[in-house]
């Protein structure tokens, strides 16, 4: 298959123009990112999103790998020289990698096996007599007794029919076509099951200890809960399928003629190639596909999950004071100001075994007024709630308005001792550090999440059992989407940041920084091309999603790309607009363009540049400092606190989505523990995916439904009537 095949089969697959995929390719196999691409190259793509572009590169990757794995099966087979036309037609025909897999199986090299040491003992014939079933009359002992042989090792003729119904146990077990049907069937018929190692000790899996379930039908958090019950050897798993009927499929194909005299030993040959080689081998394949579909479901939850929480919007132009809530150890309290500059920091014991309770309120209180202290960011974890009941009770003692945030503080241990942190805060204990990130995620979730390893940030679901690399390249993909579609100021953004902006590797962040540092602050995008081993490729990737809000020149404000600079200017001039009148109401563009009564396509003509790109330019200079992170809602600002024991069914509250999983999702009211929005309770219809409903970081009304006090678990429902 050459590439203009496969650019063909994905366009179809796709749903889109054959161009669209052509060029898309041609601009990722030339290093292009995926943000640059969506964003800066919708002429070359017709304005493909993020989403397609990344589904056509892994479309056009599977195929090339496909393509050289047939290469590399029809290379050794014929240095066999057991290659046929009709075999190599086979083999270029296929679409999928398991068809090629399964078409090489009969020519693999082979450890040694029950078939090759009979084989080696001579019986090959033997079994190719089976095979043909021709033989009507006769005795088989008396036939197979032709090939004994006992220095091969051939002792009596049931040790000859034996050898050879392993030959041909194995000819059945790689024959293409048979692993297909048993496959097919298997996938089809198939049903998970699992039982408890020890039925008194298994509660973490009491659903699981006698649990079945259809292969096609079972969900993908049950297939991980299952996966991990048996690598923590609790619980035994397995695939059960009509055994008697995948044999039967074989006996269609082989059994020919049930007249042979040799018809017994190959009904027993194919029962034995079936529960020996077939069954073994279709059910690791099944469950490595189930856990493949469950690892790509779990990690495409917790990729959305992601981006809606680096999505958050920040809290601008307040003073925040960060808690780190603890018991023993205390809470560590540090205050940050309106740009994330760490202020001061102490560390109070109002909770056991301590107990100074009022001594920690003074403490906190201070602070509170000596810094203006507009917010209390408190972290998520041990003794949150506790530390929440106290910062309340300071707060109705204050004479002006301070709120708090209870944030999710999820890898901020991570953090405090991670290179970067200490990096930032040298002078700092880690204890320390943590609590300053937890303050800043609520000045800007993006800024301070991007410094921790995306995979520790707790919004996924059995994000320790899927596949860590390709868990690993998807949030990374959402990190860096994030980012690009933000922008980032180039004048204080972090190393971390910077790293995952669209052309820039953690090298050319650092020597950004650097020379941000010799040299003061950037005044123009055009000084970008003097970092050290920032080339033009990278300067072109790069300098749309980097702002320089100080910058005399008016567009690198803005999300224009240098190269389209001409384009704006040439708009404006034609709309008599100058800089000043734009930098100062964004919104005379687009009125100025409907007023002219010109379409797009004219304007773009006039302005020497593609449609989709004038679009753009119009929407940069309408809101040149346009954050998307705006249009999203703001964290709920709280008072006072609420306890379970304040809450009564019927209630009706406001809470913060916190995690979307499979079955529903968690949402923080204000109480020591989430709540949990079942699945069937999100809307009045019928909801397949909790992601089309709620996402994370949404601010929306629940019912209360349930109080199970004791287990500390509160059903909602975001049905309200």
């Amino acid at each position: 298959m050459d590439e203009k095949q496969m650019i063909t089969i994905i366009a179809e697959e796709l749903g889109i123009r054959w161009n669209q995929v052509k060029n898309t390719i041609e601009l990722l196999d030339n290093e292009n990112t995926v943000p640059f691409i969506a964003r800066y190259r919708k002429e070359v793509t017709g304005s493909l999103d993020e989403e397609q572009i990344r589904a056509v590169w892994d479309r056009i990757q599977y195929m090339r790998n496909l393509e050289d794995r047939k290469q590399a099966v029809l290379k050794s087979i014929e240095e066999q020289g057991k290659l046929t036309p009709e075999l190599a037609e086979k083999i270029n025909a296929a679409t999928k990698l398991q068809k090629v897999e399964d078409l090489y199986l009969p020519y693999k090299p082979k450890r040694r096996t029950r078939a090759t040491i009979a084989k080696e003992k001579g019986l090959e014939p033997l079994a190719e007599l089976i095979l043909k079933q021709e033989i009507v009359e006769g005795l088989t002992e008396e036939i197979a007794s032709e090939y004994i042989d006992e220095e091969k090792g051939v002792a009596t003729a049931e040790e000859a029919l034996a050898g050879a119904r392993d030959i041909i146990a194995e000819i059945i077990s790689v024959d293409a076509e048979i692993r297909q049907v048993i496959r097919e069937l298997s996938s089809e018929k198939g049903v998970l099951s699992s039982e408890a190692r020890d039925p008194d000790n298994c509660s973490e899996y009491e659903i699981y200890k006698e649990f079945s379930e259809s292969v096609k039908t079972i969900p993908p958090h049950r297939i991980l809960a299952i996966n991990r019950g048996e690598r923590e050897n609790m619980l035994r798993a397995f695939i059960d399928v009509p055994d008697e009927e995948m044999i039967r499929e074989i006996n269609q194909v082989y059994v020919t003629n049930r007249a042979s005299i040799f018809t017994d030993e190959l009904l027993k040959a194919s029962e034995d190639s079936y529960r020996r080689l077939i069954a073994p081998a279709i059910e690791r394949e099944l469950r490595k596909a189930l856990t493949e579909r469950a690892d790509e479901h779990a990690i495409q939850v917790f990729a959305r999950n992601l981006r809606a929480l680096l999505l958050t919007p920040p809290l601008r132009d307040k003073i925040i004071l960060g808690i780190d809530p603890g018991f023993r150890t205390g809470c560590k309290v540090a205050v940050i100001d309106t740009t994330g500059k760490y202020l001061q920091g102490e560390t109070i014991y109002p909770h056991p075994p301590q107990k100074r309770w009022e001594e920690a309120k003074d403490v906190v209180k201070e602070l509170v007024e000596k810094y203006n202290v507009d917010i209390v960011a408190i972290g998520n974890g041990t003794a949150s709630r506790e530390t929440e009941k106290m910062t309340a009770e300071l707060i109705a003692e204050l004479d002006r308005d301070v709120f708090y945030v209870i944030v999710n503080e999820a890898g901020a241990s991570v953090y405090s001792a991670s290179p970067v942190a200490k990096k930032e805060f040298p002078e700092l204990e880690a204890s320390m550090r943590g609590n300053i990130s937890i303050a800043r995620r609520l000045m800007d979730p993006l800024s301070e999440l991007v410094k921790i390893d995306p995979q520790s940030i707790g919004v996924g679901l059995y994000q320790h059992d899927v596949n860590q690399v390709k868990l690993s390249e998807a949030l990374d993909q959402v990190v860096e989407s994030a980012v690009n579609l933000v922008g980032v100021d180039l004048n204080t953004a972090s190393t971390s940041l910077l790293k995952y902006v669209s052309g820039i590797n953690s090298r050319v962040a650092e020597n950004i920084i650097k020379r941000r540092e010799e040299k003061g602050k950037f005044k123009s995008r055009d000084e970008l091309k003097k970092v050290t081993g920032l080339g033009e490729n990278a300067f072109v990737q790069a300098a749309g999603f980097l702002r320089i809000p100080e910058s005399d020149v008016f567009f690198d404000t803005t999300a224009v790309h240098p190269e389209s600079y001409n384009a704006a200017e040439k708009l404006l001039r034609h709309l008599s607009l100058d800089v000043e009148q734009v930098r100062s109401d964004g919104k005379k563009v687009k009125e100025q363009v409907q007023h002219s009564h010109e379409s797009l396509e004219q304007l773009a003509q006039i302005c020497e540049c593609g449609k989709e790109t004038l679009a753009d330019i119009i929407d940069s200079l309408e809101k040149p400092n346009r954050d998307p992170r705006d249009e999203m809602p703001k964290p709920i600002l709280r008072s006072d606190v609420l306890s379970v024991d304040d809450l009564v069914e019927g209630m009706i509250l406001k809470g913060t989505v916190r995690n979307v999983v499979d079955f529903g999702a968690f949402v923080d009211i204000g109480v020591k523990h989430d709540g949990l929005v079942h699945l069937s309770r999100m809307a009045k219809k019928y909801v397949k995916n909790p992601l089309d409903v709620a996402s994370v970081g949404d601010v929306i009304e629940v019912k209360v439904i349930t109080i199970d006090k004791e287990r500390g678990r509160i059903g909602l429902s975001m049905v309200l009537d």
